[in-house]
């Protein structure tokens, strides 16, 4: 019997030998972060080394890394302003929402740099002057060049689990001289944005996670991964006449192929491909149980047919050429038998 392949890598990347390692390591450290005994001190020496290594990876000082429970935690902060509206601009793929300062005229944008769904990466709009700009590099991190320190944002989200580090921790990042409301206070941890006891054991995981996420990279790894990408968009845009490869030809990660297939709802493709032996999505796994068109393909542009016929594959360094072809072979398969029975 064949294994399970996996293609639901932008749901959570399969964790790294390095960060299981870090992680079983700092499950043997008894400190308290905060403890200024000994034990206290090899707890924050493992923090601050996890700290450094992900300023490596993201480009940006350690000072300015907060960690947090997620990138949801963290895009929180954004949320904390005073608000009046919140406005969305559908020309940039959804990835854009605003919010308007009560009482000002000036905005705090949060902009998503590389979509999930579509792997889509979109640079930036033109900002007013004062108006503070969150990115979320959650998808980036590790599959594309990107540095924080050019990137002209005040703030950034990162969350380890999406390049191979622990579910469960994540990362702000705070420009030098950005001031920023806390979300949680009590013991002052984090420099005063985070308080609680430092989850040292996942951030230890995620720092060797980001560490070796970053060496992958510059090792050229996700250039093979956007090679068997292309093989499969290929094979799977080929099976019919209709189906519509999203963003095909336009900057966007190397993992990420987002498929409409006319006449197949998306989530009667994942389970079709679930019992075939294969893990793919209909899109964020944010949403997932929520069997509704996604928002991001509607304010593409897409309808609502083809919204709700979307699929996302998403690959890692893991991922053989093998798999992919069998799993064109199998989507081909089920496809066509979707069509007859809808004929």
């Amino acid at each position: 019997m064949r294994s399970r392949v996996y293609l639901d890598w932008n749901a959570t990347a399969p964790l790294r030998a390095e960060a299981r390692a870090a992680m079983v390591a700092a499950m043997d450290v008894v400190g308290n972060p905060s403890s200024v005994h000994a034990e206290g001190r090899g707890a924050r020496a493992l923090v601050e080394k996890a700290r450094a290594r992900v300023a490596a990876a993201v480009g940006c000082k350690p000072a300015e890394v907060v960690f947090t429970s997620g990138a949801t935690e963290a895009a929180a902060v954004l949320g904390r302003l005073p608000v009046a509206s919140v406005e969305v601009d559908p020309t940039a793929h959804d990835c854009l929402w605003s919010q308007r300062r009560a009482g000002e005229g000036s905005r705090a944008i949060g902009w998503g740099y590389a979509n999930n769904e579509t792997g889509l990466i979109t640079e930036p709009p033109a900002r007013e002057a004062g108006v503070p700009l969150m990115l979320d590099i959650v998808q980036a991190v590790g599959k594309v060049p990107f540095s924080f320190a050019w990137s002209g944002a005040e703030m950034a989200v990162v969350s380890a689990h999406k390049f191979g580090g622990p579910k469960g921790i994540g990362a702000l990042i705070v420009r030098d001289g950005v001031e920023v409301p806390a979300i949680l206070t009590g013991g002052g941890q984090e420099m005063g944005r985070r308080a609680g006891t430092e989850n040292v054991i996942g951030i230890a995981g995620m720092g060797a996670a980001a560490e070796a996420a970053q060496r992958d990279l510059e090792a050229g790894v996700w250039d093979e991964v956007a090679e068997f990408r292309n093989i499969l968009d290929g094979a799977l845009s080929s099976a019919t006449n209709n189906t519509i490869s999203v963003g095909k030809g336009a900057s966007r990660l190397p993992n990420t192929l987002c498929l409409i297939a006319p006449g197949w709802k998306g989530e009667t493709q994942v389970m079709a491909m679930d019992l075939a032996g294969f893990a793919i999505s209909a899109g964020s796994a944010c949403s997932s149980g929520k069997v509704k068109a996604s928002r991001v393909l509607k304010a593409m542009g897409y309808d609502e047919a083809q919204a709700s016929q979307a699929i996302r594959i998403s690959l890692g360094p893991g991922v053989t050429k093998e798999e992919v072809l069998r799993f064109a072979d199998a989507w081909c398969a089920q496809y066509r038998k979707a069509l007859s029975r809808a004929a």
